[in-house]
């Protein structure tokens, strides 16, 4: 078979654009080489934002495009991106009130809101969101955001891409491609030769390399690498209220409440300059969080407390910049064409918020290519699950599931949306889902992951495909890995 489209990259921009391209009509085969979102995209803050501080960076086009993506993207997935409050504690000899003000009177303004509460500025000493923060910060200012489960946004937009006709292969290393004529002929490390008329290159931090040493073709375009590192401790305040605290190098940290029992903090952002690979927390990252958070909080934050950290690589488009913190967060594409075939697309750049609309504009791009290419359709349309709100089917799940916790509902609901039914199925009791590893997973929602979702490893569910690494004993994830046969 000769496919339309190969896309190099199983993170949020190569499953994005796969379910784009696939919705068009354009047959697609997409190689990741691990697991879907196994690198950055599993690896971020969890938000869906507009940035907020990249105002202060005049970047107003990219704020107001991912406002918009914003809405759209909470319609189309209610069930794992739901809205969030913020809470930004105003410091003398920071960012001045009127900055403040003017900010958040912009990020209410730059696009429309349906769903979302507008800013507001609240007194601490009488609002219960001052609770944590030490008694010298007076005042605030309240907007919201949202929160999404990353990788599960990168799962569902392959598995939306799949169901249109797309070829999923995960484990899948490309090693070599050339142009043979007004093709690419591709080869994986397994041997495996595959045919295609078109070329993208979603590797995020591997972009580069893979244009080096695969592709073999010339850019202009540089990708920067940033590290990000993220700690997970124990929940540290009541409320369901997120924090964003400024730090005295301009910089700002999230304070994040994090699946129920936790709270997320994060993120850094270090200059890397190895060839790109797993990364881990160091000391100096790990202190550096503790010291901000440290600054407005009532009680201290000790690194005992500190029960989980993970760390991923941005790749983030080279525009110049001095500082790792100031580099654009918007994304840019080279184009390589020989004789107007076989073209060849790279992607730097891009973030969650606006997958959907780099995707959108990388099938625009391509589709000049292909007569029979349709039109762009995803600005109204759902992800998998996200056909009915999440209150509607928790309490359909505690109606026809009464043997299910609050908790192992809730959960349910929150993954998978209108489709928790499919891991259910006739189950009358716990008995019928089958093997119970702990924590609400049971052996019909493994078998559903496997089937439907490319769960290949005990790590594919426990950190991506749900976080119940959080929360199972190590007894526990063993039984799983010796289940999953890994």
């Amino acid at each position: 078979m000769i496919y339309d489209l190969l896309i190099i990259g199983g993170g949020i921009n190569g499953c994005a654009i796969a379910r784009d391209a696939a919705g068009r009509g354009l047959s697609v085969c997409l190689c990741e080489k691990n697991d879907l979102a196994s690198g950055t995209s599993s690896a971020s803050t969890k938000l869906i934002h507009g940035g907020l501080r990249y105002l202060e960076l005049f970047e107003f086009k990219l704020v107001h495009e991912a406002l918009a993506e914003r809405e759209r993207l909470l319609a189309s997935a209610p069930h794992i991106i739901w809205p969030l409050k913020f809470v930004l504690p105003h410091e003398r000899g920071r960012r001045p009130i009127w900055m403040l003000r003017l900010g958040l009177f912009l990020y209410d303004h730059l696009s429309w809101r349906k769903r979302l509460e507008g800013s507001q500025m609240v007194r601490l000493a009488a609002n219960e969101v001052g609770a944590p923060l030490r008694d010298e910060y007076l005042l605030a200012f309240t907007y919201s955001d949202c929160w999404v489960d990353d990788a599960r946004f990168v799962v569902l937009n392959a598995l939306d891409a799949k169901e249109r006709g797309a070829q999923i292969n995960v484990g899948a290393c490309v090693t070599d491609a050339r142009r043979i004529s007004d093709l690419w002929r591709i080869k994986l490390a397994d041997g495996q030769e595959l045919l295609a008329r078109s070329l993208v290159n979603a590797a995020g931090p591997w972009v580069s390399k893979i244009i080096d040493d695969v592709l073999q073709i010339k850019t202009h375009k540089h990708m920067r690498l940033v590290q990000g590192s993220h700690i997970v401790t124990r929940k540290l305040y009541t409320g369901d209220q997120a924090y964003i605290l400024q730090n005295i190098d301009g910089r700002i940290v999230f304070v994040i409440p994090y699946e129920q029992e936790f709270t997320l903090i994060g993120t850094t952002d270090v200059p890397y300059d190895a060839p790109p690979g797993p990364v881990r927390m160091s000391d100096s990252e790990r202190d550096y969080l503790l010291s901000v958070v440290n600054h407005y909080w009532r009680i201290p934050v000790a690194r005992e407390q500190i029960i989980y950290s993970y760390s991923g690589l941005r790749p983030l488009y080279d525009d110049g910049a001095l500082s790792a913190s100031v580099v654009t967060r918007d994304y840019a594409f080279d184009l390589d064409v020989v004789d107007g075939h076989a073209p060849a697309l790279s992607i730097f750049g891009g973030k969650l918020t606006t997958s959907r609309r780099l995707a959108e504009h990388a099938v625009d791009q391509l589709s000049k290519f292909f007569a029979h290419a349709g039109m762009a359709w995803t600005k109204e349309a759902k992800l998998p699950g996200g056909e009915k709100l999440f209150e509607d089917v928790y309490l359909m799940l505690r109606l026809q599931a009464p043997f299910l916790s609050e908790g192992e509902a809730w959960r349910l609901a929150r993954s998978y949306g209108a489709r928790a039914d499919r891991i259910l199925s006739n189950a009358q009791n716990k008995q019928d889902l089958g093997r119970d590893f702990g924590c609400g997973l049971f052996e019909a929602e493994i078998n559903y992951l496997k089937e439907h979702e490319w769960a290949r490893c005990a790590e594919d569910i426990l950190w991506r495909r749900s976080k119940l690494g959080l929360r199972m004993s190590a007894s526990q994830q063993q039984a799983l890995c010796a289940f999953m046969g890994s």
